[in-house]
């Protein structure tokens, strides 16, 4: 049986995920939230210029994954973009990479 609540339609969902390439072999879960909680991370994602991707369907995928839990390799393609995104971003903005 599983913790996790099955969304409400419309329900926005929020997951934040970190990479460090020195560190990690893939990027892990840090935070996930729906409802409240997901606005409170897309809040903190603004206040620190962090850069967002509204994907639901990569957001539902890695909302089933544990906090702390690196994404599976089936997810390495599409998270790979959306880093790919952020990086594109940081450069627009003058920022180095993460």
């Amino acid at each position: 049986m599983s913790n996790r609540k099955e969304p409400e339609k419309g329900e926005t969902m929020a997951i934040a995920l970190e990479y460090n390439k020195d560190e990690m072999v893939a990027p892990k879960v840090v935070a996930t939230g729906r409802g409240y909680i997901a606005g409170k991370i897309m809040e903190l994602a603004r206040e620190y210029n962090i850069p967002v991707e509204k994907d639901p369907v990569l957001a539902e995928a890695l909302g089933q994954l544990d906090l702390g839990q690196e994404i599976p390799p089936e997810l390495y393609q599409v998270v790979a973009e959306v880093l790919v995104f952020i990086m594109e971003v940081d450069r627009q903005h003058g920022k180095g990479a993460r």
